[in-house]
């Protein structure tokens, strides 16, 4: 089974840089009006901007909506990835 399998369906859509809708969230780790990090089924997402504001958390249903200036995204991978051990050593 896959990882994406394991956990919820997770979608990203983004609208003109502007507007970031997420589903499959697991938890919101932190946030400022530069970056938002978010864990999702698929791997923790860093959302890198100006002025991101959450317009809407459910981590009940994985619902996020992210406004603002959207610059960068990168997925990290999941906690099960690498090793807690190796993390220390990158």
């Amino acid at each position: 089974m896959t990882e994406m399998q394991k956990g919820r369906n997770h979608t990203l859509m983004l609208d003109n840089r502007g507007k970031l809708v997420l589903t499959g969230a697991e938890d919101v780790s932190g946030f400022n009006e530069e970056t938002v990090c978010v864990k999702t089924s698929c791997g923790s997402l860093i959302i890198k901007g100006e002025k991101l504001h959450i317009d809407k958390l459910n981590l009940e249903t994985g619902d996020v909506s992210i406004d603002g200036r959207i610059n960068a995204m990168q997925y990290l991978g999941t906690d099960n990835s690498r090793s807690k051990l190796s993390k220390l050593f990158k």
